[in-house]
């Protein structure tokens, strides 16, 4: 039994004294301590050695005590799996050497067995929950396939993802093979997480809002309608669509257990726009976590009270920057955990 269930608790829509707060990407480059590893690990060697992920992944606990923690690793590892080379370059972030084009490149794609693959990953977790010793709950995480597929066809970041979008748009077919290939791939893997001991999964569709709300629909919802179809009964699945809030209504209706919004969608607007039944998580801009630490806690508290507590989980309306003092994380935190209706 998991000791501080708080975040379960949200997850199943139950009445709970305050919300539960955790960040997205707090397991990183804003803590020291994390800093203190990546000067001696290369990127991908952190989340490909379990002991330096699990050990990762409880940093922010120990410092702060969220209610939950998400296993460090990244998105990219699925495309390694799935036999497409990812490198992680010094002042570019991600790079795909040979990134798919067309329907020949499709041929070198797998879909791969995932304990050979990624076997690595469920050993972090095991590991991981050794060390949380059932205190809080594990999140695991996978990007959704429209996500994944920006970086194959693109080879690396983007503004816009012109590439991607031109190679969904001129070659259909083999935009809907590859996303295919690695929405079968990312349901496999998290069916092995949840099998290893993570307590609820989430998508992040980084790049859904790069999409207009029919296109959306077509090469990026459909996919993560599969993974929240093949997860639902296994385990909680949350669905984060950054830009998506167009996709709400849909999204409501998925059998996620929540979904995240970011800061662009006002927390009115959020609940109206999925009925006010379903689990919200967000939505705090994380450029506000460089306000100063009062002001952090009188706006957690502003967005609480329009959330309202049940129905809702205190997170980020996308990633915690690296330049973020630790200080301001920490007034960020203490927000919730003071937080009185």
């Amino acid at each position: 039994m998991i000791k501080n269930d708080l975040f379960l608790k949200a997850l199943q829509g139950k009445v709970v004294e305050r919300p539960p707060v955790w960040m997205m990407r707090q397991a990183g480059r804003y803590l020291p301590e994390f800093m203190q590893i990546k000067a001696k690990y290369d990127f991908f060697t952190r989340c490909q050695t379990p002991e330096l992920a699990s050990e990762i992944t409880v940093q922010p606990i120990r410092r702060y005590n969220m209610d939950a923690a998400i296993l460090f690793s990244d998105i990219l590892v699925i495309p390694q799996a799935m036999n497409i080379d990812v490198e992680m370059k010094t002042g570019v972030g991600p790079w795909l050497p040979e990134p798919i084009r067309d329907v020949r490149d499709l041929d070198r794609v797998i879909v791969p067995n995932i304990e050979e693959t990624l076997g690595y990953v469920m050993e972090a977790i095991a590991m991981t929950k050794e060390k949380l010793n059932d205190e809080i709950p594990l999140i695991g995480f996978a990007g959704s396939p429209w996500t994944i597929l920006c970086y194959c066809v693109e080879g690396q970041g983007s503004k816009n993802f012109a590439l991607a979008k031109e190679f969904c748009f001129t070659q259909a077919d083999a935009a809907h093979q590859l996303l295919q290939k690695i929405t079968d791939t990312t349901i496999a893997y998290l069916k092995e997480k949840v099998k290893a001991g993570v307590n609820a999964v989430q998508v992040f569709d980084s790049w859904g809002g790069m999409l207009s709300p029919t296109d959306y629909q077509e090469f990026s919802w459909k996919y993560i309608q599969q993974i929240i179809d093949a997860l639902k009964d296994e385990t909680h699945v949350i669905a984060f669509g950054k830009g998506c809030w167009f996709a709400l209504d849909t999204m409501a209706k998925s059998g996620a257990s929540a979904l995240g919004v970011d800061w662009t969608c006002s927390p009115r607007n959020a609940r109206y726009l999925t009925g006010g039944n379903i689990t919200l998580q967000g939505n705090f801009d994380p450029s506000r976590l460089f306000s100063p630490p009062d002001e952090i806690k009188k706006m957690v508290k502003q967005m609480i009270d329009e959330f309202g507590k049940d129905r809702y989980i205190v997170n980020l309306g996308h990633g915690i920057l690296p330049t973020v003092p630790v200080k301001n994380a920490a007034a960020f935190i203490e927000a919730v955990k003071e937080y009185k209706a």
